[in-house]
């Protein structure tokens, strides 16, 4: 039998992040700011990758992670799918409430480590912002806000309330981290990928351009498709 390979194995793959410009104590690597603001036609998950792209599609990560956990991994070696895409979307690497912090730090490293990457070989990236608790996107332990480092500022991101707003404590760290995040990051345009529930967003679409997307299976299912 072949032995696993753990990613501790070679130190979390250092190499994926050669180069990279890394910011806060925490020196998390950044996704650089485009040069234009682009918006995707539609967002394809990866775990419903196709040969055929139709016009300006995106490319995203909101699936369960045990499906894209090998990117995460290898990136290099799934380059050929990804390079189908225009658009990508960092990964959505699961942050919870319930997590100890370190975890939810270093699933922030992975999500721009690997936005990082993808970008350095050519693709177009937008940020996927994933909070926490409120240590992530307040600075009530660390010094800074652990869950918007790395990621550009004035630009474009992505956030999917997915599992996040069911039930009032969830719905509460939804709304603050929201808050925290457009305070932080004053971003041009917000891509939502999900439900977008006016109880949730209706005050803050003020701040910014909101884009909303359904998430795919919703919309295969109102295509009548599966």
């Amino acid at each position: 039998m072949k032995k696993r390979r753990f990613d501790m194995d070679d130190g979390f793959r250092p190499e994926i992040v050669e180069g990279a410009r890394f910011e806060g104590i925490l020196e998390i690597s950044v996704i650089e700011k485009p040069d234009q603001i682009v918006i995707p036609e539609s967002i394809v998950p990866f775990s419903r990758v196709t040969a055929e792209i139709i016009g300006n599609t995106a490319l995203c990560f909101n699936d369960m992670d045990v499906i894209f956990a090998d990117v995460i991994r290898r990136p290099e070696e799934y380059m050929e799918v990804i390079d189908r895409y225009p658009i990508v979307i960092s990964p959505d690497v699961s942050m919870y409430r319930d997590q100890p912090l370190s975890t939810q730090i270093m699933n922030v490293y992975r999500n721009r480590a690997i936005g990082y990457y993808l970008q350095s070989k050519g693709k177009y990236v937008v940020p996927q912002i994933r909070w926490g608790d409120e240590r992530t996107y307040t600075k009530m332990v660390l010094p800074e806000k652990v869950a918007f480092l790395g990621a550009p500022r004035n630009s474009i991101v992505m956030i999917s309330p997915y599992g996040c707003i069911q039930g009032k404590d969830n719905k509460m760290h939804f709304k603050n981290g929201l808050y925290a995040m457009l305070e932080e990051l004053e971003p041009q345009v917000v891509l939502v990928y999900g439900n977008m529930p006016d109880t949730v967003f209706a005050e803050y679409l003020k701040y910014t351009r909101f884009v909303h997307f359904e998430d795919y299976t919703s919309r295969r299912c109102k295509d009548g498709k599966r």
